[in-house]
């Protein structure tokens, strides 16, 4: 039974509440991230977003706390390169409102719009967003979203400054597969969906666009630590000819030599993750996560390059009947068996471990794992419209040439955000999402 609007809501605040026990009592004012705000920031963030959305947006109610709807309204991205260039909200306050104001504001929020949710669709009639509910899914999916943006920034915080969980299933272990090259024939692609076809979709995704995708060769697996280790210790931070020119600079500037979850001491490779502190070599068949600038210099160095937006599609969702699937293994709906998402272990898992999740030309684990990155510049699809009212920035802000499309899944990814039009995008010199790569060869 398909679970009501009400329903979803709460399963989505339930699962933001759980991440966020894991910070100490005194971490809420930690920025492990300079280019993020401290974590309270998201504790009034995601309810002023349903707010401003569903209870102004919508259904016109009145303000009980027009301070925090502003205060809390909208995130940073500030441009890695230039911080000082900031491409939203970028008033920081002097000092942050206390935590159980905050907290009080949240919990006044969702109940007033718990109360009034099932109104929305009555709205339909002169309100684009209440048809379909598409204003509740674009909440839940917004909360979905910055789950994950939480446990990366978790990730980079002092283990003194986390609770681990009782409940934080093992590690995965064992061997990854082993990787080979695998062919895709040339074919036609469709990128994005129309939204007459569907509910809720964000603007980025509208509208549909076919295109001819020639044949390639791309790794069967992404590239996993062992393997990027090869390319550490074949000095490959500092071979400039590895790079391209902006690359270079910015992984000079930050005295880049290894991958930001790498460290090194007595002379071993270690790796950080949510939790622990782990030997490199406990993880080596692990995908690496690094930004897309240390992925192309990786590519560069196997004589390759990495994927496009139309050949991600084509590796993933086409077929040998000139068909597409909805996902990389078929029809169904993503499960348990298909890859490594929706917090299913916490972590990262080895390479290939879900082989149902394989495509019809056997790439595995284009869903799952890790955002995959492309080296397509985010943009809008032909006839764009940036139709989200109230949000006309949420996309056409970052259609900059600094950021880059991402697809599929990282295993913090919800299982509601798994659809074959759903994109992500970062700067090409971010390097704290959890984000794959593979590489790729013109046939």
């Amino acid at each position: 039974m398909a679970e009501t609007m009400t329903e979803q809501l709460a399963s989505a605040w339930a699962r933001t509440d759980t991440i966020f026990e894991i910070l100490s009592p005194g971490a809420f004012l930690a920025q492990p991230i300079a280019l993020r705000h401290p974590f309270i920031f998201y504790v009034g963030h995601l309810p002023a977003f349903a707010w401003n959305h569903i209870g102004a947006g919508v259904l016109g109610l009145r303000p009980f706390n027009a301070a925090f709807d502003e205060l809390f309204s909208r995130g940073i991205d500030p441009d890695v390169d230039d911080p000082t260039r900031c491409h939203s909200h970028p008033d920081v306050p002097a000092t942050w409102p206390a935590l159980g104001d905050v907290l009080a504001y949240r919990d006044r929020v969702r109940t007033m719009i718990l109360e009034s949710v099932e109104a929305v669709p009555a709205r339909a009639g002169t309100r684009l967003m209440a048809g379909e509910g598409r204003v509740v899914a674009m909440v839940i999916e917004h909360e979905l979203m910055h789950q994950e943006t939480l446990l990366y920034m978790m990730q980079r915080l002092d283990q003194d400054m986390k609770v681990r969980p009782a409940w934080l299933p093992s590690l995965p272990e064992g061997r990854g597969h082993r990787s080979a090259i695998v062919y895709v024939p040339a074919g036609r692609v469709t990128l994005g969906t129309e939204l007459a076809d569907s509910g809720f979709r964000w603007d980025n995704e509208t509208p549909s666009v076919e295109v001819s995708v020639p044949g390639f060769r791309v790794d069967e697996t992404p590239v996993t630590n062992a393997q990027f280790l090869a390319f550490v210790e074949d000095h490959g931070y500092e071979r400039s000819d590895l790079w391209r020119h902006a690359d270079w600079e910015w992984s000079r500037a930050e005295q880049l030599a290894s991958p930001s979850a790498w460290t090194k001491a007595d002379g071993h490779w270690h790796y950080q993750g949510l939790f622990d502190r782990l030997p490199l070599d406990r993880v080596a068949d692990w995908p690496v996560h690094v930004s897309l600038a240390e992925a192309r210099a990786y590519a560069r160095w196997r004589s390759a390059r990495l994927l496009t937006e139309p050949e991600f599609h084509r590796a993933a969702y086409g077929d040998s009947t000139g068909l597409e699937r909805p996902f990389p293994w078929g029809a169904a709906d993503p499960g348990d068996r298909h890859g490594n998402f929706d917090l299913r272990s916490w972590s990262p898992a080895p390479v290939g471990s879900y082989p149902e999740g394989v495509s019809a030309w056997g790439v595995h684990e284009l869903v799952g794992n890790g955002w995959e990155w492309t080296d397509t510049p985010f943009a809008g699809f032909p006839r764009f419209e940036a139709w989200i009212p109230g949000y006309a920035g949420y996309s056409a802000d970052f259609f900059d040439g600094k950021h880059f499309v991402l697809k599929g899944a990282s295993w913090a990814t919800a299982a509601e955000l798994v659809r074959r039009s759903f994109r992500n995008w970062y700067q090409a010199h971010y390097p704290y999402v959890f984000a794959k790569f593979r590489c790729v060869t013109t046939a």
